[in-house]
C-alpha cells in the first residue's frame, strides 16, 4: 500500500539538492535558481504603510473619514461611486467631491511629513 501511494505522488526533490558543482567546489542548488517571491522587507514595508494610512484616515474628521471609507471600500464593503456615497450621506455629489478632495489632501500632507 505504501509503494502505491509513493508512486502516485512521484519523487521528492529537495531544494538543497546539489545540481552542479562550480570550479571552487561550491554547489549550485535548486534554491539558488528559484526566485524568492516573498520578499520579507517589502512585506514589512507594505504592512507599515497600510498601518500608517489607517492611522491617518482615523485622524480625519468623522464625516471625511466615513466618506473615504465608503468611496474606497475600506470598511469591508465594495467601493461606492460619488453618487452612491452622496445618497447614503444625504449630501450632493459635488459636496462629496469637495470633501473627498479635502480629505485626500489632508492625508497626503500628513503622509509627506
Amino acid at each position: 500500500m505504501q509503494f502505491r501511494r509513493e508512486k502516485k505522488v512521484g519523487p521528492t526533490v529537495s531544494l538543497q539538492e546539489s545540481l552542479d558543482t562550480g570550479k571552487d567546489d561550491s554547489a549550485l542548488t535548486l534554491s539558488d535558481l528559484l526566485q524568492d517571491t516573498a520578499c520579507m522587507e517589502e512585506t514589512c514595508e507594505k504592512k507599515d504603510d497600510a498601518s500608517r494610512l489607517r492611522g491617518l484616515i482615523e485622524a480625519l474628521p468623522a464625516r471625511e473619514r466615513q466618506l473615504v471609507l465608503l468611496r474606497y471600500g475600506l470598511g469591508g464593503q465594495p467601493p461606492l461611486t460619488q453618487s452612491e456615497t452622496a445618497q447614503l450621506l444625504g449630501i450632493s455629489r459635488s459636496y462629496v467631491s469637495r470633501l473627498e478632495t479635502h480629505a485626500l489632501e489632508e492625508i497626503r500632507a500628513q503622509w509627506e511629513q
